[in-house]
């Protein structure tokens, strides 16, 4: 696959996808999202790939927002539009992806691209990043699923907080808040988000998708979490993962997933 805005790097079971959009300090404009889309799309089906880290170039920003310029003179039709499609093509299939997804964040973590984190799995910080949703200032909310990721992983109250202050916390408080996961230097960001996603990776694949999808199910609507995990559980029965897994265990050795 090949991208304008986009790297793509595949190794031990890891697929590192990194914003490639330096001088924008890679800023989320349609074609970016179209492309996260067909990345992601594109590795769903890849055997060889257990894990996705997402990234941003360079040491600045992770992603520093939507690009402003692409909606300025919309409409509201267009605005209600650019918000229904960004969250079903990419923030929202990101969240319910059927192989983990690691943010790995560093520098400006701002509006969409703080979003864009918080729709993965699993966040990582760098000790310079600065995360925060500023739309307010421009006019605007949140668009990209903010408002409600926001509130589930930090609490209502800080969650307004942040969103009708726009101010930008660092990643030391985004971490204490339960922000972020994991806290590190710069050079280890990366790192460290590799080493997390080798740990993950050597587990089952199918077990992780239906953990995936049974965490998700208690902070949707309309959905009984508790009977997703009833179904999902009687499921891995009968996978082939669960044979392995059981042998292995009985057998005293390590599971080949």
């Amino acid at each position: 696959m090949e991208f304008n805005n986009l790297l793509l790097e595949i190794s031990d079971s890891i697929a590192v996808i990194t914003l490639n959009r330096p001088k924008q300090l890679n800023a989320l404009n349609k074609e970016t999202i179209a492309e996260l889309h067909q990345a992601l799309e594109g590795l769903k089906n890849d055997a060889e790939v257990r894990v996705v880290i997402l990234t941003g170039s360079g040491e600045k920003s992770f992603v520093a927002g939507a690009d402003i310029k692409e909606f300025a003179n919309f409409s509201v039709t267009e605005g209600t539009e650019l918000a229904a499609l960004g969250q079903t093509s990419l923030f929202d299939y990101i969240e319910n992806y059927s192989k983990p997804v690691i943010a790995a964040v560093n520098g400006f973590a701002l509006g969409g691209g703080l979003e864009l984190a918080m729709s993965a799995h699993i966040r990582i910080a760098s000790n310079n990043a600065k995360l925060g949703l500023p739309e307010v200032t421009l006019g605007l909310i949140p668009g990209y699923g903010g408002t409600q990721r926001l509130a589930q992983l930090v609490g209502k109250g800080r969650a307004l907080e942040m969103i009708l202050s726009a101010q930008m916390i660092k990643a030391d408080r985004a971490y204490e808040m339960g922000l972020v996961n994991h806290l590190t230097e710069l050079d280890e960001l990366l790192p460290t988000a590799k080493g997390l996603a080798a740990k993950i990776a050597q587990n089952s694949p199918n077990a992780i998708h239906s953990a995936i999808k049974c965490v998700n199910a208690g902070y949707t609507d309309g959905m009984n979490g508790f009977k997703v995990e009833i179904e999902e559980f009687g499921k891995c029965f009968g996978t082939e993962d669960f044979t392995e897994g059981t042998t292995a265990f009985l057998e005293k050795r390590k599971p080949q997933f």
